[in-house]
């Protein structure tokens, strides 16, 4: 193992901020340190913190580099400096944390210190945790959809922005998608917020029904997927500048529309864009000067409403809400006369896995065993689930056979890899008593459901 390099000390915002082990190396391809993680969010810290600072932060750590483990910390580090702020969040479980809030420059650098390589802020300020002051548009594509069709969908998405009188402000994910914001007034709950969010994405697919979809379930969706349920509380976006975990060291890099579409999302670097920042500053500097009203796109959600389109799934760890329509995969939602449900598509699941590159080892090793098969896959049919833990993420991989003639479809097996995420986890008696609480509350929520 080699030996740590020693720390040292840097003087920032009128704080010391300490580096340990800065000589650690992160990105190996591209042989960039902690160092200079550190030093690129300096660079770029008033661009940095005009989106993720003020705001309460999950801390997504990479402590090893991009290839090695990473997890979720929503919690603050019990040690951590004076000038770290933090403020308390209730999340749907029930279960409250003290999140980071940075506020200068140095509680960048204390964050990046941890392993942190993004910026991960709730759409809320400190002293407004109920109210978000930011609606989020993420485009994801689904495989096999390559960057023009994002472009292509990104530009739809500013023509209804712009018919509901809204500013739209456009990044590049630094990963394969795209992110467009909207400073909103903080005068509307986080469910108003999503349901604003999803009237986006199924008017984007009325007008582009060929490249764009609204559908959560991904057996059915294609082209560009708008994530709603990325609005619902708790769920927390990449931020702007963010660093991503690809090994250029890609970042999530702000755009005027015009740049949007002419760009290439792998110019934008750890290495290149603190020379954009210091030729031209923050592309989204007045986005806190143009704050818009939700009430056009409540009113397009009302009618949509009105129109047969009421609610849309939730994420699975979310209370059933009112009006929520089953939350079944479509592949299970038919039943037999005996009400079992039976699958009404043909889903195999390959392996599930603690790394994303096992589960992908997975897979790779069914289609060898299955050439038949896996030469009708097309790439949509490859499902790729990144599964939320306790507190890391890990991988399910599943295929769509519906385009593999029925004859050549092999039948389900025992999984290439059956990681079980939960095994060895303890809780505590205050987790325990909040999972309770959070399963009467969906017990009670699904009576008032059927009553209504």
């Amino acid at each position: 193992m080699p030996s740590k390099s020693p720390s040292i000390l840097l003087s920032v915002a009128g704080h010391d901020v300490t580096v340990t082990n800065p000589d650690k190396v992160y990105f190996p391809e591209a042989g960039i340190t902690k160092l200079e993680v550190v030093r690129y969010y300096l660079a770029v810290a008033e661009g940095a913190l005009r989106h993720a600072g003020g705001r309460p932060n999950v801390l997504v750590r990479y402590a090893n580099g991009i290839h090695g483990e990473f997890f979720y910390q929503k919690r603050a580090p019990e040690k951590r400096p004076d000038f770290i702020e933090v403020v308390a969040l209730r999340f749907p479980s029930g279960r409250i944390a003290e999140e980071v809030v940075p506020r200068d420059a140095a509680a960048l650098a204390w964050i990046a210190n941890l392993g942190c390589l993004e910026l991960h802020p709730h759409p809320v300020r400190a002293d407004h945790l109920d109210h978000p002051d930011e609606l989020r548009v993420d485009l994801d594509p689904v495989p096999g959809v390559e960057w023009p069709q994002l472009q292509a969908v990104a530009r739809v998405v500013h023509e209804v922005l712009d018919d509901m009188k809204l500013v739209g402000w456009p990044k590049t994910s630094g990963s394969r998608g795209i992110h467009i914001n909207v400073r909103i007034h903080p005068r509307w709950s986080f469910e108003k917020v999503r349901r604003c969010a999803l009237a986006i994405a199924r008017e984007v697919e009325r007008r582009a029904p060929g490249i764009a979809t609204s559908k959560w379930w991904k057996e059915e969706r294609h082209g560009v997927f708008l994530d709603y349920n990325q609005n619902a509380k708790d769920r927390t976006v990449c931020s702007a500048y963010s660093i991503r975990p690809k090994p250029d060291a890609r970042v999530s890099a702000p755009m005027t529309w015009e740049e949007l579409d002419a760009c290439d999302p792998g110019d934008y670097t750890l290495r290149t864009m603190p020379g954009r920042f210091a030729a031209i500053g923050d592309r989204h500097a007045d986005m806190d000067r143009h704050p818009c009203s939700l009430e056009p796109l409540l009113e397009l959600s009302a009618r949509q409403e009105s129109e047969g389109q009421g609610d849309a799934p939730w994420p699975p760890h979310y209370m059933k809400q009112a009006g929520e329509p089953p939350r079944v995969q479509p592949s299970k939602r038919a039943k037999e006369p005996s009400g079992r449900r039976v699958s009404t598509k043909p889903l195999l699941e390959i392996a599930k896995a603690q790394k994303k590159e096992d589960a992908l080892a997975g897979l790779q090793r069914w289609k060898e065993k299955h050439p038949r098969a896996a030469a009708h896959l097309e790439p949509k049919d490859e499902l790729v689930d990144s599964m939320r833990g306790r507190s890391s993420t890990w991988w399910r991989v599943r295929v769509n056979l519906e385009h593999v003639p029925e004859e050549k479809r092999p039948p389900q097996e025992a999984l290439e890899s059956d990681y079980d995420p939960w095994a060895g986890v303890t809780f505590t008696e205050e987790e325990v008593a909040a999972w309770k609480a959070s399963q009467r509350s969906k017990a009670k929520a699904r009576r008032e459901a059927k009553k209504s």
